[in-house]
């Protein structure tokens, strides 16, 4: 958020810099209106484009990692795939084969598999 508001910053300011460039005619040059909305265009673009759509799939993240339970099958980061064994408070420890188990923090869980997956795989 810090980043886009500093972006956000650094573009009004360079906005208002042309705007104080060399003088023009009156009649052709934009006024300071049109240069407010050529900026809200801007930060819409943006906020459609690039903001709105990351902070969605982090709630999705955050919702899936929340929602995790004994039992669940899951892949992680690395492509692992295996079902949760246990559950603690920021890493999980699944089993990817007949007692192999490895312990992988709960934010590397990219997917949460329906039940019978690994059977099948």
């Amino acid at each position: 958020m810090k980043s886009l508001w500093l972006a956000l910053t650094g573009l009004l300011f360079s906005f208002s810099a042309l705007a104080e460039g060399p003088a023009a005619d009156p009649q052709q040059a934009p006024g300071a209106i049109m240069q407010v909305v050529f900026l809200g265009g801007f930060v819409l673009i943006f906020y459609f484009l690039v903001w709105r759509p990351q902070s969605k799939r982090a709630k999705e993240h955050r919702d899936l990692v929340g929602g995790l339970n004994k039992g669940d099958e899951v892949i992680v980061n690395g492509g692992l795939a295996g079902r949760i064994v246990r559950l603690k408070d920021d890493f999980i420890v699944i089993e990817i084969a007949d007692k192999v188990e490895v312990k992988v923090q709960k934010l590397a869980v990219t997917t949460a598999l329906p039940k019978g997956t690994l059977k099948d795989i």
